[in-house]
């Protein structure tokens, strides 16, 4: 009966039940939630706003069956009757950048009762560059910077930002020829060499180079209506230096961010081990030394996916404004 009643919940039900409480008690807001790793992605932005009047639940979209995704989630809130007490917290994709030409980007920038990252998704967030360093010293123990990440980060960004610009011009025009996987091969970075990392990003200059051409070609006529996009996006928030945030997520965490940081989280555990082997006195000591480093060693995607260095980014700056705004509203306030 409990399932039940909770996969009929509607903001007016929750509405109904906080009346019952206790007016010492707190305010519940349910919030929807695409899948298992936003559960916690999404529990630390709201934990920020609970206080001795609200609590938020986070929830995945059915407890009927295994359904998951932004599409479900919205759904889900559609067939009910959202509002004050009832969110949906989901990834922005290419819905916010769309700007509300197709109907799933409707929902997501104009309904006040969806919330989403502005950037791609939360995997974007996870990999904000200036918190990368902290991730490798979670991972290894050791904080010796080898790596400038939010200089290469802004260098690649810089390097596919044209690209980009290209790829939601696509989307804007309903032309399927460029897909976001033909973006993700022409934008992968390949074999990154910690010795040389600016090598890769070379590549990735001269791969978009060569498809930019390629649509000049094609579209003789699109520079005006590019240079205008271009214009717009840069309004929304999307800045060259910064354009790994709005690419599509996953492609971000396992093909550019996982790969380098373990080959910089290797470097650094090699490090730590030649120290441990060096100021070892003896054989037992080293090897107890080594025992307890090793165990101590956490692994980069776990470490990645519980990042929370990411407060500082302009996306989730205006995620937390939109959520300020929401809780500003008096509770009553008609839906």
């Amino acid at each position: 009966m409990g399932n039940r009643l909770k996969d009929n919940l509607s903001s007016a039900y929750v509405e109904a039940a906080n009346k019952l409480r206790p007016k010492t008690e707190r305010r519940k807001i349910v919030a929807y939630v695409e899948s298992y790793d936003d559960v916690f992605f999404w529990r630390t932005v709201l934990s920020q706003y609970e206080d001795d009047t609200r609590f938020f639940e986070v929830m995945l979209p059915s407890k009927k069956n295994l359904s998951k995704g932004k599409k479900s989630v919205l759904m889900n809130l559609l067939s009910k009757k959202v509002g004050r007490n009832m969110i949906a917290c989901v990834d922005a994709d290419y819905d916010y950048l769309l700007q509300g030409s197709t109907p799933m980007s409707k929902q997501v920038v104009g309904n006040p009762f969806v919330f989403h990252t502005y950037a791609y998704a939360i995997e974007n967030l996870q990999c904000y560059a200036p918190s990368l360093h902290n991730i490798c010293v979670g991972v290894t123990l050791n904080d010796h910077a080898i790596l400038d990440f939010t200089a290469y980060l802004q260098q690649y960004s810089e390097a596919i930002f044209p690209l980009f610009v290209w790829s939601i011009w696509f989307y804007r025009h309903d032309n399927h020829d460029f897909t976001i996987t033909d973006f993700n091969q022409v934008v992968t970075i390949g074999n990154f060499r910690l010795d040389d990392p600016m090598a890769s990003i070379q590549n990735v200059r001269r791969k978009v180079g060569t498809r930019i051409k390629q649509f000049h070609r094609q579209f003789p006529d699109a520079k005006e209506s590019y240079l205008t996009l271009k214009d717009e996006l840069k309004r929304l928030g999307v800045m060259p230096q910064e354009t790994y945030l709005y690419i599509q997520g996953h492609h971000l965490f396992d093909t550019v961010v996982v790969p380098m940081l373990r080959k910089v989280c290797n470097q650094l555990t090699r490090e730590r081990e030649t120290e441990i082997n060096r100021n070892a006195m003896h054989n037992i000591q080293r090897h107890n030394e080594m025992s307890g480093y090793s165990h101590s060693i956490a692994s980069v995607e776990l470490m990645l996916r519980r990042n929370t260095g990411f407060f500082a980014a302009a996306p989730f700056r205006r995620l937390q404004g939109d959520l300020e705004r929401f809780l500003s509203y008096p509770s009553k306030t008609p839906e």
